[in-house]
């Protein structure tokens, strides 16, 4: 089955006038469920660009664009922060945690528009934070966590709405090479529970596991073999 279906996207910011910049020119990429894809690239390859659209937080100017069968790029914004907390989670570069709110607080923040009841909600949250190997830190402000903690604590959030596709964004870039691996054996479990990921990253260290099914190198907006 496939998950992200991509043909003859471009994704230009100031069409038409004199600053006009292409970041993304004619990609086209299918990634199946269940797969671990990486988006390899230098900064300004257009790998995080591709990331956001994907993820429906950047509308592609042109070409087609299909996430778990939906075509994403022309839902209207009231429905894509729906489709989002729905079909998605993301794990960011810098986490976008709230330092001054506990992880327990952080992990639910997905929640919050749903209007769960207490108890889902605290399954849920116990779930996610089990799988993220963070239970232990439930009640801890996340001021007080290490690096490699809070990447748990984004990771938890990112799964409190089991979703079915999880986006990364640089995820190892504030990471020492330990947490970094660390990080990696988790990607490897959440592939193991059927999830698909899609990374987008310059860290090598993703180059040498060989359950990763597709490396996408990126240069200059376009995919390159």
């Amino acid at each position: 089955m496939t998950m992200v279906k991509i043909e003859k996207l471009y994704k230009i910011y100031n069409q038409n006038k004199a600053n006009e910049f292409t970041a993304l020119k004619d990609i086209n990429l299918q990634i199946e469920k269940n797969e671990v894809a990486v988006l390899k690239g230098v900064s300004g390859s257009g790998k995080t660009t591709l990331l956001s659209i994907i993820g429906a937080l950047k509308k592609p100017t042109s070409g087609l664009l299909e996430v778990d069968g939906e075509q994403v790029a022309r839902l209207p914004d009231s429905f894509t922060s729906k489709f989002r907390s729905q079909k998605l989670g993301f794990v960011f570069q810098s986490f976008n945690l709230f330092n001054a709110l506990s992880v327990k607080d952080n992990v639910i923040q997905p929640l919050i528009p749903l209007n769960l009841k207490k108890d889902e909600i605290e399954q849920k949250l116990l779930k996610a934070l089990e799988l993220a190997n963070i239970s232990h830190k439930k009640e801890e402000m996340v001021q007080n966590l290490s690096g490699g903690e809070k990447q748990r604590v984004a990771i938890a959030r990112a799964l409190i709405n089991e979703p079915e596709i999880i986006l990364c964004d640089e995820p190892t870039a504030n990471l020492d090479k330990q947490n970094s691996l660390n990080f990696i054996e988790t990607i490897k479990e959440l592939k193991a529970l059927g999830k698909t990921v899609v990374v987008a990253t310059h860290d090598s260290l993703f180059e040498e596991f060989d359950f990763i099914d597709k490396i996408i190198k990126m240069e200059n907006g376009q995919i390159v073999e």
